[in-house]
Order: structure tokens, then C-alpha cells, then sequence
């Protein structure tokens, strides 16, 4: 938990500057449309209409859809844009539908009053109309709020900073102080914020000055902090600092962590992890130079990439078409291949792979229409999964897709059946899961590596040599233990990085003598 708590200050002041900049924008638009629409009765359907329609889309999939939309326009399509932009989207509906409401429901003699004592339309607006309208109209705003404190913590898959860091990384290394500390903390800001969005509207609509002034006092200094740390951040942010980006499961936030710790250790240059990114978005972010370095899986970009669809050759041709697809296309160097492969395989539990006499994937072909299977979040779109359903002729009797932590569990269980399980995880071999063998060759090598940016190559020369001196240092049973040492001992993965590089660096390895940068790396 002291571990939690250090990293909360900088998650919270994320978090505050990300709500606090999205609800700003979202009334200031807001407000005025609601006033503009309650004018002109034609516009208020097709406008609220539109709003709507934004609310349904799921949270997660609006801050996604920013992603590619700011890289069309050429825009940093990672970090705090893209979930300001969907941020600002998703709070929309509640201000502009109460002031909508709070405005038709002004009492016409109020109305007619006004003008009966010569009121412009401005002064019956701003003297009559909104000041009854508030009640209405700070309803939203606190819906708003907390709506959009809450849909926040989604911003990490694509980049952004904020306790929903807490969160992911709690729920895919089975952290739970960590998720409570990321529930708590959001929880208590939008309760904050929303009680004092309530003092302010009191105030108003009560006429307490000392009320207002106090809530607004607050909710200034709120804005005031968050505006100053971001400006802070900004000036820092022209200094030189390496970015290893991480996708979404344990031994991606390892693996990012090794990285950071071996390039500031060897190259002396200041590094940092970005957490938890989608698995496009981690490409993009690379290609695009909003990451200097990331792991990539061979079959990964064989498959989601390249769009190879023929059964894959040998690892070795596999992994130098890798490396010469993504050098030719997008200018990425491969920095190394640290030495292990972690692909995509089907696992059952041992007794049901012993009853049903399972050793090999195309074992389950009779089988299959009586069993379950589940999946990560992108296995069953994946294009392996169709290279297994056509290679083998796998039917099974239904599929359901969850959270990669919570897979192994729902095997060990019964919950389901078949797991698509990634084959250095260690809750493998923890819970006593079997891997079938892909005895037909359907899904190609995943062999890990290390992927760098076209811009890292120039800015960073030394933190990729360090990072090439990595090259061929992980053993599968390595990767295994270390992630077992998360998923089921416990462990931080800063942690279980740092003892692994202290012992490389003990066995006073060939590999940490001066090493020549790797082949496609500039000088």
C-alpha cells in the first residue's frame, strides 16, 4: 500500500487536470447551445438528438474513436488529447438537456413581466431566465461531474495519465489495494467536486454570498493547481526523457519497467513507462514518435500488421520479415529480440485434458461443440483465431470474452473450458492449466521484441544501445517466473524488473560488455 501511495499524488493531479479541463470546455459549450436551441425550437431535437447519440457510445470506445481521428488530422493521438476531446463529448448531454428543461420551464408571467418593465431579450435572459433555470441547469452540472470524473479512468488505454492507471494495472496484476486505491480516490473527487458544484448552485439560487464565494473559492484553487502543474509539466516536458510504452497485461508493464531501469542505468538518460496502452495504439504511438520504445510480438506484426494469412515459415524468416517490413514501411527499428517467445496458445484445465484425452489442438476438433472457450478483449477478432477456426476446424459451443486477469481463473474454475492463454504466463503452471500443442502450425512465432521509434533512433543512440544489450538475456522460464512472481506472489513489476537486471548484471554477463548499437540502429 506505501507503494500505492506514492504514486498518488501524481495520478490524482492527472486525474483533476483531465475533469477539471473536459468540464470546463463541456459547459462552456454546453450552456450556450442549450440557450441558443431554447430560441430556436427547430434546432432542439436534432441537437439533443446528436448528444444523445454521443451518450450511447460506450465510454471506453468514444476515448478509443479519438485515436484515430486525431492521427488523420495530425494531432498527438495519445495521451491527454484524445481523452480531453472524448471527455469533453461525454459530458455534453447532461448540461445541455437541463438547460434545455430548465429554461422551457421558466413561468411565462416571469416572462412577460420582464418585458412588461422593458427588458431587453439579453437582460431577460441573463436576469430572469437562467437565475430561475439554475436549479435545473446545476443538476446537470453535477451529473456532468461526476459522470466525468468517473469516464476519466478510462483515459489509460490511450495514453492519458489518471487513477484509472490504479486500475488496470490492479486488475491485470491481481494487485486489489492497488484497484481500491484507484475506486477510492476517484470516488471521493467526484464527490468533492459534485458537493461543491451543489454549494455553488445553493449559493446562487439562495442568494448566499458567503456560500458561493467560498464554493467558488475552492473549485478555483482546484482549477488554479491543476493549471499550474500542467504548465509545470509542459516547460519539463522539453527536456529529453526517453517514453517506453506498455500494453495492457503483466508482463508488458515487466518488461516496460526492465527497459526504463536498463536505459537509465547504462545510458544515462531519464526514462519513463506509459501505462497500459491499447495494442494499436501502442504501434501508432511509435510510429508517430509519441513513444520512443515499446515490446512487440513477431506474430503480432505478422499477423495484425503484415496481414499474413499463409501458414507461417519458420520462426527464423518470420522474424527477419518482421524486421524488414517494419523498416522499410514505417523506418521502426528492431533493438533486440530478447530471447523468448510468448504466443498465443489454447489451454485447459490437466484433469479435463486427461478425460477427454487432449494433448494437441486438433484433439478438440470432435470435442469442441461441447465445450466453452474464452478470450482476451482482441483474441476472437484476432486474425489467429480464424487461422485456428480454418486450420483445425474448431466449433465451439460458445465463446465469451473477459478481462486476460480473470481468464485463467474462470479455467481453473470451470467456468469455462478452453483459454486462449499466452505461453510464458506463469499462472500456467500455478493453476495446473495444460497447453495444447499447435501441432499444424496455425498461429506464427511470437518472439519478443524490442521495437524504437524512427525519432529515438536519432535523439536516443545510447539508450538504444543499452536496451540492445538485452538481446538474447530472457529465457521463457525466466519471463515465466517473473510473471509469475506478479500474478500470483504479488510482486510489483518495478520490482520483479529490477531484481531480474541485478542478477543479469551479477552473472557478469558477456552481454553488458560495450556492445556496437544493432543493425538498423543510427549511430
Amino acid at each position: 500500500m506505501t507503494e500505492q501511495l506514492a504514486l498518488l499524488p501524481g495520478y490524482l493531479t492527472a486525474h483533476l487536470q483531465l475533469s477539471l479541463s473536459a468540464l470546463l470546455v463541456g459547459i462552456a459549450i454546453s450552456v450556450p447551445v442549450g440557450v441558443l436551441v431554447s430560441r430556436i425550437p427547430r434546432f432542439e431535437q436534432p441537437v439533443l438528438a446528436i448528444a444523445s447519440v454521443i451518450q450511447t457510445i460506450p465510454s471506453l470506445a468514444l476515448l478509443a474513436i479519438m485515436v484515430p481521428l486525431l492521427a488523420a488530422l495530425g494531432l498527438p493521438s495519445i495521451g491527454f488529447l484524445p481523452a480531453f476531446f472524448g471527455l469533453v463529448l461525454y459530458s455534453l448531454l447532461p448540461v445541455l438537456t437541463n438547460t434545455v428543461t430548465g429554461l422551457a420551464t421558466v413561468d411565462p408571467a416571469a416572462r412577460e413581466a420582464a418585458r412588461g418593465v422593458g427588458m431587453t431579450d439579453l437582460q431577460q435572459l441573463r436576469r430572469v431566465e437562467l437565475p430561475l433555470a439554475m436549479p435545473v441547469i446545476v443538476g446537470g452540472i453535477r451529473t456532468a461531474t461526476v459522470w466525468t470524473v468517473g469516464a476519466a479512468t478510462l483515459s489509460t488505454p490511450v495514453g492519458a495519465t489518471s487513477l484509472g492507471n490504479y486500475i488496470f494495472t490492479g486488475l491485470q496484476t491481481r494487485n486489489l489495494s492497488a484497484v481500491l486505491m484507484g475506486c477510492v480516490a476517484c470516488a471521493v473527487l467526484a464527490l468533492v467536486l459534485d458537493g461543491l458544484v451543489r454549494l455553488a448552485g445553493l449559493g446562487i439560487v439562495q442568494r448566499r454570498r458567503r456560500m458561493l464565494a467560498l464554493a467558488l473559492a475552492v473549485l478555483a484553487s482546484l482549477f488554479a493547481y491543476a493549471g499550474y502543474s500542467w504548465g509545470r509539466q509542459l516547460l519539463e516536458s522539453g527536456s529529453a526523457e526517453f517514453v517506453v510504452g506498455a500494453k495492457t497485461f503483466t508482463e508488458q508493464y515487466i518488461l516496460s519497467e526492465l527497459l526504463v531501469d536498463q536505459v537509465e542505468a547504462l545510458s544515462g538518460t531519464s526514462a519513463k513507462v506509459s501505462q497500459s496502452l491499447g495494442s494499436t495504439v501502442a504501434f501508432d504511438a511509435l510510429r508517430t514518435d509519441q513513444i520512443d520504445a515499446y515490446v512487440e510480438y513477431s506474430g503480432t506484426v505478422w499477423s495484425s500488421l503484415m496481414r499474413r494469412r499463409e501458414p507461417p515459415p519458420a520462426r527464423p524468416l518470420v522474424l527477419q520479415a518482421v524486421k524488414e517490413y517494419l523498416r522499410t514501411e514505417y523506418g521502426i527499428a528492431v533493438v533486440a529480440s530478447l530471447g523468448f517467445e510468448n504466443a498465443y496458445a489454447l489451454a485447459v484445465r490437466r484433469d479435463l485434458a486427461e478425460r477427454l484425452g487432449l494433448g494437441k489442438i486438433s484433439d478438440l476438433r470432435k470435442v469442441a461443440p461441447g465445450l466453452n472457450i474464452g478470450g482476451d478483449y482482441e483474441f476472437f477478432g484476432r486474425p489467429e483465431w480464424r487461422a485456428l477456426v480454418d486450420t483445425y476446424g474448431l466449433h465451439f459451443a460458445s465463446r465469451r470474452t473477459m478481462d486476460p486477469s480473470l481468464m485463467y481463473q474462470a479455467a481453473s474454475r470451470g467456468d469455462v473450458d478452453v483459454i486462449s492463454a499466452f505461453s510464458t504466463d506463469g499462472r500456467i503452471e500455478a493453476l495446473d492449466l495444460l497447453v495444447l500443442a499447435d501441432d499444424r502450425g496455425a498461429i506464427p512465432p511470437y518472439d519478443a521484441l524490442i521495437l524504437a521509434s524512427p525519432g529515438a533512433q536519432r535523439r536516443f543512440p545510447a539508450a538504444l544501445v543499452a536496451m540492445a544489450r538485452l538481446d538474447g538475456q530472457i529465457t521463457p522460464e525466466a519471463m515465466r517466473r517473473m510473471n509469475r512472481a506478479v500474478d500470483s506472489d504479488g510482486q510489483s513489476p518495478a520490482r520483479v524488473a529490477a531484481d531480474f537486471l541485478r542478477s543479469l548484471r551479477r552473472s557478469d554477463s558477456p552481454s553488458q560488455a560495450p556492445a556496437e548499437p544493432a543493425p538498423g540502429i543510427a549511430r
